[in-house]
């Protein structure tokens, strides 16, 4: 499938910034902030409430997930997912951008691009360069708040879209998919701590750090130098191919750069690295710290 067949993956700030100007945002175009910080680092629902791109909501991705999991941002149910961006007044025909705040350019927002993707939505999209570049190019900042009308969204989970602990666990044995980690080098190979938990890999795993995506200014790299990236790690875009992470977020990065390159079928292993060190055993766990 070409790349220019599939539903826009990205959009300038250019892009969003007209179609604010000429009163696009409501029912059929939504904006979200889908911004996620350490908590002693920085408070994100308050620089949203400070400063954010006018007509957005603040996507809160501690109140959609499951609770219930022991493991951090785990999907919700497809009842508490529509029931959350429906409050956004996000319907199944509605064009939702998402951006996050962080100075890498983009950190969460690919998360929230594949939650949407996952639950059947394809009008979805990431500000390309996030909330830093928007503000560099010198567009619109607002504190207003005000919130949209609630609007009914029905989601459908895409199994095909989402990999297990169990599926995850069978692939050692069939090689059925490629896996692709995003975490850092140093944390996939195990030589230094994943924020205090033990790291290391899944057998097999390729390493292609999330921010690799990334220009230095926040954008993402060229469809041709994202690319020459997966042929070096000679990952066959032709096949399954499924990432992982720490917690099911930047793995979301390979995926959307694969849907750049005209893949849009790349799984997500939710648990990632996560749950597959506390459920997985010690010869699953390939590690270079000693």
């Amino acid at each position: 499938m070409a790349p220019q067949m599939l539903p826009r993956a990205l959009v300038t700030a250019k892009w969003l910034s007209e179609a604010i100007r000429a009163q696009r945002v409501g029912p059929s175009l939504r904006a979200l902030d889908a911004s996620w910080y350490p908590p002693q680092e920085r408070n994100a629902r308050q620089e949203f409430r400070e400063r954010h791109i006018p007509g957005a909501s603040f996507f809160d991705i501690e109140e959609c997930r499951d609770k219930s999991s022991p493991y951090d941002f785990m999907l919700p149910s497809e009842a508490h997912f529509a029931d959350y961006v429906g409050h956004l007044g996000i319907s199944n025909d509605t064009h939702v951008v998402v951006y996050d705040g962080d100075k890498l350019g983009t950190f969460y927002a690919p998360r929230a691009w594949w939650m949407f993707r996952v639950f059947g939505h394809k009008e979805v999209s990431v500000l390309n360069g996030g909330f830093r570049n928007w503000v560099k190019e010198g567009h619109p900042v607002t504190a207003d708040v005000s919130p949209p009308a609630p609007a009914v969204f029905k989601a459908t989970l895409d199994r095909a879209l989402l990999k297990t602990f169990e599926e995850m666990v069978e692939n050692l044995g069939s090689r059925r998919f490629q896996v692709v980690d995003s975490r850092p080098e140093g944390r996939f190979r195990g030589t230094e701590l994943d924020q205090g938990l033990e790291s290391g890999h899944i057998p097999g795993a390729v390493n292609m750090p999330f921010h690799s995506f990334l220009t230095e200014a926040g954008h993402e790299k060229s469809l041709e130098e994202i690319q020459q990236m997966f042929q070096e790690k000679k990952i066959d875009l032709s096949k399954p191919l499924t990432a992982t992470c720490r917690k099911g977020v930047t793995a979301c990065h390979i995926a959307l750069a694969a849907y750049l390159c005209g893949k849009p079928d790349v799984a997500v292993y939710d648990g990632s690295w996560s749950e597959w060190f506390h459920r997985a055993p010690p010869q699953h766990k390939v590690s270079e710290m000693k």
